[in-house]
């Protein structure tokens, strides 16, 4: 377990069971018993966050433990090839399953957010990019001849962060305490009147005004008030705080302090997402710095009475977690399940007192506001959407990388920038967004236009569209919560659905069906996942018809194939001749 600083909160659940996760290589029940002791909570409870965070196990997984990510951008299929069945079968290892001597476990997960990275994994929880067969194969060997990671060629660890285009917030960065400084200058009212002016919204894709946000925390009643950082970015196709928590963790910490002198609060977390476990040391490197530097903990640059720190917080795989209610229940040491809303978080938060979420970029926004003032903020952008846009642009370009600009640019821009030619569509918003074609690319990023949190997907003529839709479909079938039928049932549903269209199974009926399906799931999920879940499959419907329809067949087929629901007993009884199938051709 690592016991550093104050900054990492060690004695959170989650970390507690990451911890016995490393020693055990699982999650055992008398660990599980032992610490619903230690921290007071009943059994359930803790058996209840083990089984929902993804990064947790009750089976032992391997001494080398990988995770290749399936994302359309960093995932595993490049072109022809599977590299994760390659990968399997250069080590014997069954996918989802340890192999026997313990050595080692293969297995996928959504999005690790190194989509211009091109394909990569997670072992042992640290980030390996670009792999190919000849890469694959060293890594394998690696492997079996059990080579510490430390001792693995170092590049491989290496994760480069590319910005193509800089604007308002990553040209220059603001020198610690400026914004504090200001702050102070002009008092709490004065703060939050220059926050406000300058038209700041939400960053990550719902837009919700940052200073209304702010007001109406300071404004509920409750014994205390908490600032927390959403760096739960999991949203495929997004890798932009993988940059800013490197490279801008301070103007981060700096605009969190900005948001705790605004509201009255003396506590912060960063929840950052379990994939980007291995910018801790830096982030907690940076926090130290800035207690050093007088810009956290008591009496900050000597304002009397102003106490404010910061913990980290580490998931451990649920991207449910992004949605602020649940990341709040996370933050409690329960299962990543959304609230019931209202109340909001603003009146009713962490541990049911007034809370301030955002994003990592929505507070590095503040920040620089409130050193340069709401004017200067405003040069950029339009009347409705002010300031800057950090996108996350990955897929079939040239240039993939960080590109910052002023809202109002055009996705046309967009794609000439990074390089996109003969483009089939682009994905905005990541699975849960909007997927435009070619005739919308002169619309505008904008929170009133083509909005989105800042991923970016270009898919070239050559790409498959169903098997995209195919990708989000099972995308929000695993990541589900479960809570709600209409979105538990509903993501599965939609996945198999596809699935039939794409492996020759469906028919013309089946896309009323998906239609009527997509509504439900819709309009009757319980939080924003749900909302959101059939967006690409409604858009892919009315934009790309011919993406579903060139698949089917004229005639009812069934959706059950019992040939391949044999294959069990094929295995078992060693049989695979013509007889054992049901398939005369065979």
């Amino acid at each position: 377990m690592i016991n550093c600083s104050s900054s990492f909160a060690h004695e959170h659940l989650l970390h507690r069971l990451h911890a016995i996760q490393q020693q055990y290589r699982h999650i055992p029940p008398h660990a599980m018993q032992q610490t619903a002791s230690e921290f007071n909570v009943p059994l359930s409870q803790v058996a209840a966050v083990v089984a929902f965070y993804s990064f947790f196990s009750t089976q032992p997984r391997g001494r080398f433990d990988i995770l290749f990510s399936n994302c359309t951008s960093c995932g595993y299929l490049t072109g022809e090839r599977n590299l994760l069945q390659m990968f399997c079968q250069q080590l014997q290892v069954t996918p989802g399953k340890t192999r026997a001597d313990g050595l080692v476990s293969i297995d996928e997960t959504s999005c690790i957010g190194m989509c211009d990275q091109g394909a990569s994994l997670l072992i042992n929880g640290v980030p390996v990019t670009g792999l190919n067969a000849a890469k694959l194969t060293q890594i394998a060997q690696l492997i079996i001849d059990e080579i510490p990671l430390q001792q693995w060629p170092g590049a491989w660890f290496d994760i480069p962060d590319t910005i193509h285009r800089r604007d308002l917030l990553l040209t220059e960065h603001l020198i610690p305490g400026t914004a504090l400084q200001r702050a102070f200058q002009y008092g709490v009212s004065e703060t939050l009147a220059i926050i406000q002016q300058s038209g700041l919204r939400g960053r990550g894709g719902a837009g919700f005004d940052t200073g209304k946000k702010w007001q109406l925390c300071r404004a509920a009643p409750g014994k205390a008030r908490y600032v927390v950082c959403n760096a739960d970015e999991g949203e495929p196709g997004t890798f932009k705080d993988r940059l800013l928590l490197r490279e801008y963790a301070s103007a981060l910490f700096e605009g969190m302090a900005l948001c705790a002198f605004v509201i009255g609060a003396q506590k912060g977390f960063v929840y950052l997402r379990g994939e980007y476990r291995y910018l801790l040391p830096h982030l907690q490197t940076t926090l130290e710095r800035r207690h050093d530097q007088g810009l956290l903990g008591n009496d900050i640059l000597g304002q009397p009475g102003f106490d404010f720190d910061i913990d980290i917080v580490v998931g451990a795989g649920a991207y449910i977690c992004g949605e602020e209610s649940a990341l709040i229940e996370s933050l409690e040491g329960k299962p990543g399940i959304p609230r019931i809303r209202p109340p909001f978080p603003v009146t009713h938060g962490y541990l049911g007192q007034p809370t301030v979420v955002n994003n990592v970029e929505t507070f590095i926004a503040a920040a620089h506001i409130a050193a340069r003032g709401s004017a200067w903020f405003k040069t950029a952008g339009t009347p409705s959407s002010a300031g800057s846009k950090i996108l996350s642009i990955s897929g079939d370009c040239e240039k993939s990388g960080i590109y910052e600009y002023p809202f109002g640019v055009t996705v046309q821009q967009v794609l000439d920038d990074c390089g996109a030619t003969d483009v089939q569509a682009v994905q905005t918003g990541g699975p849960a967004g909007t997927l435009l074609s070619p005739a919308e690319f002169g619309r505008a990023i904008a929170f009133d236009d083509a909005a989105t949190g800042g991923s970016f997907l270009v898919f070239g003529q050559q790409r498959d569209l169903l098997a995209i839709h195919r990708n989000f479909a099972h995308f929000f079938a695993h990541e589900s919560c479960g809570f709600c039928t209409p979105c538990r049932v509903g993501t599965q549903l939609l996945k198999n659905a596809l699935n039939n269209i794409a492996e020759g199974r469906g028919a013309a009926a089946d896309i009323d069906e998906l239609q009527h399906l997509s509504r439900i799931v819709q309009h009757q999920s319980h939080c924003g996942l749900g909302h959101t879940a059939a967006n690409h499959v409604l858009d892919g419907l009315r934009k790309f018809p011919q993406v579903f329809s060139l698949h089917l067949r004229p005639h009812f087929t069934a959706r059950f194939d019992l040939d391949q629901a044999l294959a069990s007993a094929r295995q078992i009884t060693h049989r695979d001749d013509a007889g054992a199938h049901l398939d005369n051709e065979r």
